[in-house]
């Protein structure tokens, strides 16, 4: 390569990394800010920033490819300047603390300013080049990814205040000691249990993880070859000061922590890939990909999870197929039945009574990546231009998809080697769930008592009004209310992921259905009353979903309220006095004080 080429390929690397280093940047004064917000109570500025946090991302890389369209004339360059460019990158990441995001960030500028029939191996990071393995900040005072602590049973409560001093928390605790008696007391059968080794000690991850009106302590109980993962919750009290709320132990509780259908945590990391490495320690059954989105870095979850999928594709030979259940008015949905994720398409043309737009879908898709999302809200994964091969996809799936969204597909043999791809414009991925109405089904066929107690219909049932209810604290109608609107996962928790008709509730109006005016109002099969486009009527919710008389029976018993205007109403109140209500991860037997 010329000198000059040599020189313009150095160049563009360095704006690249540049303009990396200014995202991560921003990205992590963010997430420390989250700390003062905790103190000093401002849950309402919390909100804000996780929403504002998430767009971080997209106007960095915006901002790098407008500079190298500028300054370069990026997307005129040969394709012999690109390989050199990928190639100084690949020197700038060394000794980098965040190179596979960095990796990442390379990918998004590229696939924006190269045609995508350039995306080879030559031009952007297929797989990681270099590796995130034992990578420490060797700035002097630079804390390392956690801190050790090596306790005797006799003097369990002094090394656990030191592991909530270390953190430095600017406010008062109501009762730190009386807190720390408590934390010891639950912990110390525990340890005792375990058969303790001179080796015995408590590893904490440096920083704090703030999400809504929390603040957690994560970290993992070493003896020996045994790990034990522990979080201890940090909350403030009745009476507005601190207090230890909570402890989680086992890698159970912190999938409940950490569950995909939760909002990100702020966490001040310099070298996240260790954060995710001890995390994973703890979660093994976790992937990658939804620990990097579980603390916000979300680009790179995206990047592992396809990377993760490729490789599923290369060691299985399934294809993809409609997915079971019924089908949407909105969303065309398909799956690979050994995979455990979904994949959604928004459809060309919506059957009535649908009334919405394409991008009216895709706004509330982003309403629900950005909102607190309480457990019961599935994460989603967005993807453009994602291509697949076509002898994975049944006949059946690629006519379903040319006759409901033709204008997102195109089928085309892109290498000229015989192979066709299917190229889909734009979906949405999910995990995978059991419709609710396919779970109550089948607890029908199978009788009631043969279930399980968590898998039972009065279980489902249960934890479908408690999934509602928890929706509407955060300040979410779903809308369409329908179980096959729900999904239940393998731990029976009960999860929404249908977003094609959800409102914030502060957006609806409840009423009362009116009373008749006379008998022919009454016997009137017809609505005869006016109806506004944001008007919702609890009373009616009945008929659509209490057909059975078992579920009705346990709905009436559990959640009747929902069917009062009332119960809907009041939650508004609140919310516009500006109230954020708790919906804590974990249950009430993991509280400290009953």
């Amino acid at each position: 390569m010329h000198d000059p080429q040599a020189r313009l390929a150095q160049q563009i690397a360095q704006a690249m990394m540049h303009g990396f280093n200014r995202h991560y940047r921003l990205f992590r004064a963010e997430s420390a800010r989250a700390k003062h917000r905790f103190e000093t109570a401002d849950w309402l500025g919390q909100q804000r920033a996780q929403r504002e946090r998430i767009e971080f991302y997209d106007l960095r890389v915006r901002e790098c490819v407008r500079r190298l369209e500028k300054e370069f004339a990026a997307g005129r360059q040969a394709m012999e300047v690109w390989q050199q460019v990928k190639r100084d990158y690949i020197a700038l990441m060394v000794d980098h603390l965040q190179p596979e995001l960095a990796e990442t960030f390379f990918n998004s500028v590229t696939t924006k300013i190269l045609h995508r029939t350039h995306f080879q191996n030559d031009f952007i990071f297929v797989r990681p080049a270099v590796s995130t393995e034992y990578i420490e900040n060797p700035e002097p005072g630079a804390r390392n990814a956690y801190l050790a602590f090596y306790p005797q049973l006799e003097t369990l409560e002094e090394s656990l205040t030191q592991i909530i001093e270390q953190f430095a928390l600017q406010g008062p605790f109501e009762d730190l000691q009386r807190d720390i008696g408590l934390l010891a007391a639950r912990l110390r059968p525990e340890l005792q249990s375990m058969r303790l080794h001179a080796n015995f000690q408590i590893q904490v991850l440096s920083s704090l993880f703030f999400r809504n009106k929390g603040a957690y302590v994560v970290g993992r109980i070493i003896n020996g070859f045994t790990e034990l993962p522990l979080v201890i919750p940090i909350l403030h009290g009745d009476s507005g000061r601190l207090m230890l709320h909570a402890l989680l132990l086992g890698e159970n509780d912190l999938h409940g922590l950490f569950s995909f259908a939760r909002a990100y945590f702020m966490v001040d990391m310099d070298v996240p890939s260790a954060y995710v490495q001890f995390l994973r320690s703890l979660m093994p059954r976790k992937p990658r990909a939804e620990i990097y989105n579980a603390l916000g870095l979300a680009k790179q979850g995206k990047t592992l999870f396809y990377r993760d999928f490729l490789h599923h594709l290369r060691h299985s030979r399934d294809r993809f197929r409609i997915a079971p259940g019924i089908k949407g008015m909105v969303m065309l949905v398909f799956d690979l039945p050994s995979f455990p994720y979904v994949f959604k398409l928004i459809k060309d043309r919506f059957a009535a009574p649908k009334e919405i737009t394409r991008e009216q879908v895709k706004a509330k898709y982003r309403l629900v990546k950005q909102h607190d999302r309480v457990g019961r809200m599935a994460d989603t994964l967005e993807y453009s231009l994602v291509a697949f091969p076509r002898e994975r996809f049944s006949d059946e799936l690629i006519a379903e998809i040319l006759e409901h969204a033709p204008s997102q597909v195109e089928i085309s043999d892109r290498d000229g080697d015989g192979r066709q791809e299917v190229i889909i414009s734009h979906l949405y991925i999910e995990r995978r769930l059991v419709p609710l109405n396919i779970h109550l089904q089948e607890c029908f066929d199978a009788g009631l008592e043969q279930s399980g107690p968590r898998l039972s219909l009065e279980h489902a049932v249960r934890e479908y009004g408690n999934a509602i209810k928890d929706l509407v604290a955060a300040n979410i109608f779903p809308g369409d209310m329908l179980w096959k609107n729900f999904g239940i996962t393998r731990g029976g928790k009960v999860v929404f992921y249908d977003y094609d008709e959800i409102e914030y509730l502060t957006d609806c109006n409840f009423r009362s259905v009116p009373a008749p005016r006379c008998e022919e109002d009454e016997l009137s099969g017809e609505v005869w009353y006016p109806v506004g486009p944001r008007d919702v009527f609890p009373e009616t919710f009945g008929p659509f979903l209490l057909g059975n008389p078992a579920v009705r029976e346990v709905f009436m018993r559990e959640h009747a309220d929902l069917l009062d205007p009332g119960f809907w109403q009041s939650h508004q109140q609140r919310i516009r006095q500006g109230h954020v209500h708790d919906v804590f991860p974990y249950g009430r037997s993991r509280y400290l004080a009953p």
